[in-house]
């Protein structure tokens, strides 16, 4: 399973109407990015967990692009110690130490954010979070393309799976042990036929749309239906207080 991909349960985040968890993560986005102070950033990330935790998804799940991550993390603090100036310098003119540090803020941003994110899909189901973003006034045709591009990732990743399993039949192991260039002249092996296999699917579904009449009615009926509780303003109202006390934290200490 990956962090995109519904996540059945009984908790309270499951139990949340999908507007809420979709205003609260702009909220916590917008509150991310306002904050320069590691503390303050330290408690989203606490509070993200708890979260985890709480709502019954397994940690696990990060645990798989943290390798990818700290590549990204790494590279992203190099290159801002390299181009940003600053008055201190680990090497001789190279390397600005107030660089470094926002090249970790921003990973540390990053590294919450992605924590953040798969909270609200990984606990909503896609046809609630469409019905979720009709809702808040979007079009559902806009809707309804979102929420298939997010329920086809994984779909991509199992066949990337897949092919690469195919390849490894066939004696080509350099997406395990090979370099890292290596990794990238062999990656048309990969692309081509996960493209093609897009673009077949794609007709498939265009075609099943035509076939339902996608679009013909402007007034859209859904089978089920969403409305906020007093348990859902509740939790609106923590989420921004608690966002609130951190954008003043963030200024005050």
């Amino acid at each position: 399973m990956s962090l995109i991909e519904y996540f059945p349960g009984d908790s309270f985040m499951h139990k949340l109407d999908p507007r809420v968890k979709l205003i609260a993560l702009i909220v916590v986005t917008i509150a991310i990015f306002i904050t320069s102070n590691f503390f303050v950033i330290a408690a989203f990330f606490l509070s993200c967990l708890l979260v985890w935790q709480i709502a019954g998804l397994p940690l696990s799940k990060i645990k798989g692009f943290l390798k990818f991550l700290i590549s990204l993390f790494a590279i992203l603090t190099v290159i801002q110690s390299l181009f940003l100036p600053g008055e201190h310098y680990l090497i001789n003119g190279y390397f600005s130490l107030e660089g470094a540090i926002f090249g970790l803020l921003l990973s540390f941003r990053l590294l919450t954010l992605i924590c953040f994110m798969p909270l609200v899909i990984m606990t909503t189901p896609i046809n609630i979070l469409a019905l979720g973003l009709v809702k808040m006034g979007m079009s559902y045709k806009i809707a309804y393309m979102a929420t298939t591009a997010i329920n086809i990732i994984p779909t991509f990743q199992d066949e990337t799976q897949v092919i690469m399993d195919a390849q490894k039949m066939r004696g080509l192991t350099v997406f395990e042990k090979g370099k890292l260039i290596d990794k990238f002249k062999a990656y048309p092996v990969l692309v081509v036929p996960l493209i093609i296999g897009a673009m077949r699917r794609a007709q498939l579904m265009g075609v099943a749309m035509d076939a339902r009449a996608f679009g013909a009615s402007k007034t859209k009926t859904f089978i089920e239906d969403i409305k906020l509780n007093g348990f859902d303003i509740l939790a609106l109202v923590v989420i921004l207080i608690f966002c609130g006390i951190a954008i003043w934290a963030n200024f005050a200490l």
